[in-house]
């Protein structure tokens, strides 16, 4: 049963729960908030390092949380293979959420199968049809999203909250390691022998579909290898729009 009190508005409510968990630890917050969302709370894994911690701790508190992650079909093989692993590990089995097969092949037979090397409208268009609308069909019945980011991964990310209101989805979106470092997440997979994409040991910080992701090179920001060919403040898929 929730325990929170209810406000007049949810930007009241948004800035209570900031004010509440202030001085908490990750795993304190996520405690707190599986406890008084059970059941309407879920975590949304992208597989990468920031969603493998997230997992683990989420398991560690209540492996029957629903963790969920979208296969958009242009995935990297290494990427399937973690879902497989994790699965294993922590003895849950992640629900996948694909795009509509008609929506895929309409945009495939209109536009070209790599359309989203052509202009942003069209990136944006498949983002929309493999990520959003998957997303939102997941979203049915929840009222908190666990998000893996952090801040320091765009430009895009700097003035996040831990706990934000979702507009654009109607939900309560929950960032337990915005304020972690790249290193911080690092190290707690080698302390903890959390499963990770063996992509990230080859030059591979953010890891989504194969066309559109790449290695960086030394001194690039950790963004640089997701939409290259874009400029840094288009490079969202629509997912965190905000």
């Amino acid at each position: 049963m929730r325990k929170l009190n209810y406000f007049k508005n949810m930007k009241d409510q948004i800035e209570a729960l900031n004010q509440r968990y202030s001085q908490a630890t990750t795993e304190q917050l996520l405690s707190g908030f599986l406890f008084d969302f059970e059941g309407k709370i879920a975590l949304s894994s992208s597989l990468g390092i920031e969603d493998q911690v997230l997992t683990h701790m989420v398991c560690n508190i209540d492996k029957t949380t629903k963790i969920f992650t979208l296969d958009t079909g242009r995935l990297f093989p290494e990427t399937y293979d973690l879902i497989h692993r994790t699965n294993h590990k922590y003895g849950i089995k992640m629900s996948v959420y694909f795009p509509e097969a008609g929506q895929v092949e309409e945009m495939v037979n209109t536009k070209g199968i790599n359309l989203f090397f052509e202009s942003v409208e069209n990136r944006k268009l498949c983002c929309n049809i493999r990520k959003i609308q998957p997303l939102k069909r997941a979203f049915k019945g929840l009222e908190v999203w666990i998000c893996g980011l952090r801040s320091e991964q765009s430009v895009t990310r700097h003035d996040m909250q831990r706990i934000e209101w979702d507009e654009a989805n109607g939900i309560i979106k929950l960032n337990p390691l915005i304020h972690w470092t790249e290193e911080e997440t690092k190290e707690y997979i080698k302390t903890h022998g959390i499963p990770y994409n063996p992509l990230h040991d080859k030059g591979y910080p953010s890891i989504g579909c194969q066309p559109c992701t790449r290695a960086i090179f030394p001194g690039e920001d950790i963004r640089a290898g997701r939409w290259w060919w874009e400029n840094p403040d288009t490079k969202e898929c629509g997912l965190h729009k905000r």
